[in-house]
């Protein structure tokens, strides 16, 4: 009896430090600013999805001894957090306050504390989709390197929350993990690619088991990379690339990735068999960064004219986005191959494309030259209009700063993509809408609960985002046992 009154009493005591704790200071005379808060992450004006988690955030200057946020609605409705370091608003009030403003937008008051007392600025609107986001994104993240890894892994990320769990790092093996890829987001169908001691492509189809591929053959280059799945998912299309780098003496890009060779194939997955065509296997052609298709009857990719041999003028390789036929039937590819944007006559070189799942439109990167554009501080996103053939940058997701890697989500109205606009040096993942005109949205930051101190006591890239529709329901002990044994099965080739 003893015992359950003084735990009674103790959870009152706890219950009532936690409300003193949780009081917040009255916003009082406080002066009125004309101007717009200055937030970290940026989040004035932008689109985002009705299932997102908060949007919490700090003032940018640091300086703040309180801050406050009241976001309201049109119909009364209303959601207040107050902190010393940051606003974090409650998980299922933000959502509740979200579903009832779909297709609508939201006010949100900000005011700070600093030394001489109270500010509050000018109101800014946030606009809640009706379309909704997948369930979440997949990535890699490591640290600053070029020539050795340190500790790196594949992880998911929740995004109606701020769950984060790794599928698997290389603590558990010996090696380098990139090039994951999932069929149009759905986590059943897998590849990831190993490399180092243990290296080995993993592939998985509808949640089955991982299984050890060394898809080296005898007639291809090297080992595949940057996968992409069939819609049907009977196919992956791989490139094969004899990668290199160099470090400029004076250049604000500092680093080049370049390709000294490189081909295509398609892997039959039912067939175990890489399919090859002459076309795409051309020694005075790179190509690179294959994707199929929404309707999977075509495969696009980048395609330059080759280095003559002893040339060192990186700056002068410049890719196309090109287009070949593909028959899902027969596995059999075109006999020709079309150029679909002509970036070499602009000066400019393509990377990265990647069609909606809808077919209507078609987004890549395009940066000065080369194809590595994570490195280049120019590089841009551009939307192709696969209706009318025309090409415009989407000035509303890029920034002064490098836009690179980025996927579609499966309703083909989100995209994800790669920038490293917060602080020049580390890749974050950001967020824009794309309506089904191709008017693209104000990109915003990946939500933290802590951004500030997440994004800057983090020191790692997010590489690769690509989003999820559920769960990976990856076992880790699984795959690690498959990297460390030592059986591989092999490619074949037709």
């Amino acid at each position: 009896m003893k015992k359950t009154l003084y735990t009674h009493i103790l959870i009152g005591l706890l219950g009532l430090m936690g409300m003193m704790g949780c009081t917040s200071e009255t916003v009082s005379n406080a002066k009125q600013e004309t101007a717009l808060p200055l937030i970290y992450p940026d989040y004035l004006g932008v689109t985002i999805p009705v299932n997102i988690a908060p949007l919490c955030f700090c003032m940018a200057d640091e300086t703040a001894l309180l801050v406050d946020a009241v976001i309201t609605d049109h119909h009364g409705n209303s959601l207040h957090s107050q902190g010393e370091e940051l606003v974090d608003f409650d998980l299922d009030e933000w959502h509740s306050l979200l579903g009832k403003n779909q297709g609508d937008s939201l006010s949100v008051t900000v005011s700070a504390k600093y030394a001489d007392g109270w500010h509050t600025y000018r109101p800014f609107s946030i606009y809640v989709s009706p379309d909704s986001i997948d369930y979440g994104i997949c990535y890699r993240l490591i640290a600053p390197g070029h020539e050795v890894w340190s500790k790196m892994g594949i992880y998911e990320r929740d995004l109606s929350s701020f769950d984060e769990r790794a599928l698997i790092e290389n603590t558990q093996f010996e090696g380098c993990v990139n090039c994951h890829s999932f069929n149009r987001g759905n986590p059943a169908d897998m590849s990831l690619h190993i490399r180092g001691p243990h290296g080995a492509t993993l592939l998985r189809k509808d949640f089955g088991p991982v299984t050890a591929y060394n898809t080296k053959t005898d007639q291809t280059l090297g080992l595949c990379v940057y996968p992409y799945w069939h819609p049907s998912g009977k196919y992956i299309a791989y490139s094969t690339n004899v990668t290199k780098q160099t470090f400029h003496s004076a250049h604000p890009n500092r680093i080049e990735v370049f390709d000294d060779a490189s081909d295509l194939q398609v892997y039959d997955v039912d067939k175990n068999e890489l399919i090859l065509s002459p076309l795409l296997k051309n020694e005075s052609i790179y190509e690179t960064f294959p994707v199929f298709s929404a309707d999977g009857r075509s495969l696009y990719f980048c395609a330059a004219q080759a280095l003559p041999e002893g040339s060192h003028q990186l700056d002068s390789i410049r890719y196309n986005l090109c287009r070949i036929d593909f028959d899902p039937s027969t596995g059999s590819f075109g006999s020709q191959i079309d150029i679909i944007v002509n970036a070499e006559a602009q000066k400019k070189s393509v990377s990265f494309p990647r069609p909606s799942y809808d077919g209507r439109f078609l987004c890549y990167t395009l940066s000065d030259y080369g194809q590595f554009s994570i490195w280049h501080h120019e590089a841009d996103l551009y939307l192709l209009d696969l209706s009318t053939g025309e090409s415009r940058p989407m000035t509303g997701a890029n920034s002064e700063d490098t836009e690179s890697f980025h996927n579609w989500s499966s309703n083909s109205r989100w995209m994800v993509l790669s920038s490293r606009r917060d602080d020049g040096l580390f890749t974050r993942p950001y967020f824009c809408h794309v309506d089904t005109q191709g008017r693209v949205t104000k990109a915003f930051m990946l939500p933290q609960q802590n951004p500030r101190r997440f994004y800057r006591e983090r020191f790692l890239s997010f590489n690769v985002p690509d989003f999820i529709t559920g769960p990976t329901r990856f076992d880790s002990h699984q795959a690690s046992q498959a990297i460390n044994a030592e059986s591989r099965k092999d490619f074949g080739v037709r």
